[in-house]
């Protein structure tokens, strides 16, 4: 998405100080001397809270004073195990847009016998993270001497540039268990400018709260200075669950903001008109683009027959987000001008996810079509939170056109995504829309299992000693089909195959080999991708006398979903889906069906379904598993049921199919004749 300016990250400082506003008072921060460790520090072995927890957090605090412009953390750990000498090495991210720094670094261990080690050492940069010519760079350091039972503790102080105010974050929960945690901001007296509003003065401070039961945020009393504080304890881990939603934007934390408007109403009402303007602004469309238009659509066709029309020309064109952007001095070699409207989008017939959406919006509206612009928050990456008062949460745009007189909903950003659609991760997703009288924060709607669909067929020949070889054959629609649509313009053919090779692989039982043969539809969304596979190998074991064959060999190397009886966060399934597998065994007359699995039916009330079933012939066996999973989340109050569900499935998988072996000389009998 193409950012505005945020109030979080930068506001423009006046030298005239609010009336209303406290005097700063000196900056407290941790002390400089260590403080002693406790006999029971010293002698803990383990946390009761976290059994076999690696490390222990005895205490954090963050103090940011804005006079500075610096934050000063303190961390003290117990290393309970092996595995938390991990947490002796630090890493501290440098630059970023406030360009921040980092000095008075400070340190020791102290070994369970008392014993103090001063870290002596020097801090180094290095360059951890390269990803498209950007390099992320870190200031490290060590402390000494670790040992499983130590204390290691650091302070450090990071500074950032004077033109930049940051609100701080107070993230609570991290990986490790946490005892007990301080934070504190001394906010500035300087009247701050709000450039996200146009300039407005942001003389108030709000703060976007999710903390447990009891925690609470300390604004400033009266005449006593301007001091926000918070006070914790006995902060669990973030939880590590099969299938959570983004927990980083769920987690304990407090999220503070400078901003010009009283309430959450005022902020959206105010920001989405001036985003909503702007948009509007850069979308137009204009003269150009409606002659465009006009040559892509007749005046006889229905509005969808329009859209369907103007879509396939959105998507035919290049798509940065999936191959790579181009810089100023490129465009200029080509000819073309700085990005200022959807026409230069057109003329340069590419543009990154965010402008083709807008190009979407565009020709629409040049058709004579309601449409209208919409910002939401990336279900992969983060959960829309109202409350929380930034443009920052909305990571991309989605298209909403009226047709037939019902919205419909478009993701023209995203490559391959069918018409009519929406990557799963913009569904039940929230964010800032245009409507017909202004703007609003909503949410998107939830995809249909019917949407998203995998069929999973194997014919494979047996022979006596259990080896197997035939042909696989998989078909992708919606969500999975954009997947690897997407990988293949990432990549190319080579890396597309293996990928498709190493997914199969994942599946089947091990040390088969498998090769992929053809692929159908790679480039037409409409159609279902198909990846056709020769594979050959054991696919059972074997005994003297018997074959065991798994019942759904694309479910061999699964474990059962859920398999901790308790659960702290919803499940999010990411999106509805069905799939459909069907296994036929064919096999020489030396082998008869000894027994096969029972047809079953299990249901999870209206969101979930599974059956399997067996078909026996004459050489042969066919196997069905089919699998509609409706929902999208589930909450924590529902688990038991979920659980119980996919633990059915799950033993349901792991059954088999008995083939016996024929005495030899003996004439076959059985189903196998």
């Amino acid at each position: 998405m193409q950012r505005r300016s945020a109030i979080r990250f930068m506001l423009t400082k006046l030298a005239i100080p609010m009336a209303f506003w406290f005097t700063l008072t000196t900056p407290s921060f941790g002390s400089d001397q260590w403080t002693a460790p406790t006999a029971e520090e010293l002698a803990m072995t383990s946390i009761a809270q976290v059994p076999g927890a690696p490390a222990v957090y005895l205490y954090r605090e963050e103090v940011t004073a804005d006079q500075y412009h610096s934050v000063e953390t303190f961390v003290r750990i117990k290393i309970l195990s092996d595995g938390g000498k991990g947490y002796a090495d630090v890493e501290l991210p440098l630059g970023g847009e406030a360009n921040v720094r980092f000095d008075n670094i400070a340190g020791r261990t102290i070994h369970r016998d008392g014993t103090v080690i001063p870290f002596t050492g020097k801090p180094f940069e290095k360059v951890v993270e390269k990803i498209q010519g950007y390099k992320l760079k870190v200031k490290v350091f060590s402390l000494p001497s670790i040992e499983v039972g130590s204390i290691v503790e650091y302070r450090y102080r990071a500074v950032y540039d004077e033109a930049f105010y940051l609100s701080p974050d107070w993230f609570i929960q991290s990986d490790l268990f946490t005892l007990k945690a301080h934070y504190a901001w001394e906010p500035t007296e300087q009247v701050l400018v709000d450039d996200e509003s146009g300039g407005r003065m942001a003389g108030i401070i709000a703060w976007a709260p999710l903390l447990p039961e009891g925690a609470t945020v300390h604004p400033p009393a009266k005449l006593v200075g301007r001091r926000f504080t918070l006070d914790v304890q006995n902060i669990p881990p973030l939880p590590k669950e099969e299938m959570m939603p983004p927990i980083e934007s769920i987690s304990y934390r407090v999220q503070f903001y400078h901003t010009p408007f009283k309430s959450e109403d005022d902020y959206w009402k105010f920001i989405g008109e001036d985003w909503s303007k702007a948009r509007d602004k850069f979308i137009g469309p204009d003269q150009a683009l409606r002659a465009a238009v006009a040559g892509t659509v007749s005046a006889t066709d229905s509005d969808e027959q329009k859209l369907r029309k103007i879509y396939a020309t959105v998507m035919a064109l290049e798509n940065t987000d999936l191959t790579r952007q181009r810089s100023t001095r490129e465009d200029r070699m080509q000819g073309y001008r700085e990005t200022t409207a959807v026409d230069d989008i057109l003329a340069r017939r590419r543009g990154n996810g965010d402008q083709l959406t807008e190009l979407f919006v565009a020709m629409a509206r040049a058709a004579g079509l309601k449409a209208y612009l919409a910002g939401v928050s990336n279900r992969n990456e983060r959960v829309f939170l109202r409350m929380y008062l930034s443009l920052h949460q909305l990571d991309d745009y989605i298209a909403i056109v009226e047709v037939g007189g019902k919205e419909v909903y478009f993701d023209p950003g995203q490559r391959y995504c069918t018409f009519g659609h929406l990557a799963w991760f913009h569904t039940v997703s929230g964010g800032l829309r245009q409507t017909a009288k202004g703007t609003a924060t909503f949410e998107t709607p939830a995809e249909s299992y019917r949407d998203s669909r995998i069929d999973r067929i194997a014919d494979l020949q047996l022979d006596d000693s259990g080896a197997a070889q035939g042909t696989v054959t998989l078909s992708y629609t919606g969500a999975p089909a954009m997947r690897w649509r997407q990988d293949a313009i990432r990549g190319d053919r080579i890396s597309l195959n293996e990928g498709l090779r190493t997914n199969l692989e994942k599946m089947l039982p091990g040390g088969m080999e498998i090769q992929v043969t053809q692929i159908d539809n790679l480039t037409d969304p409409d159609q279902p991708l198909v990846v056709r596979y020769h594979v050959a190998g054991a696919v059972g074991s074997a005994t003297a006398k018997r074959l065991l064959l798994p019942a759904d060999i694309f479910e061999s190397r699964t474990t059962p979903l859920f398999p901790d009886a308790k659960r702290e966060v919803q499940i999010d399934m990411h999106y509805p889906r069905a799939t459909q597998d069907a296994v036929r065994f064919s096999f020489p007359r030396t082998l008869t069906v000894e027994s096969a699995p029972n047809p079953e039916k299990q249901v999870l009330g209206q969101t979930a379904l599974f059956t399997t079933s067996a078909k026996l012939a004459p050489g042969s066996v066919t196997l069905h598993h089919n699998v509609t999973e409706g929902a999208t989340i589930y909450a924590v109050s529902d688990y038991a049921d979920v659980r119980e569900f996919y633990q059915k499935l799950g033993a349901k998988d792991q059954e088999t199919v008995v083939l016996t072996r024929a005495d030899r000389g003996a004439k076959p009998t059985g189903v196998g004749n």
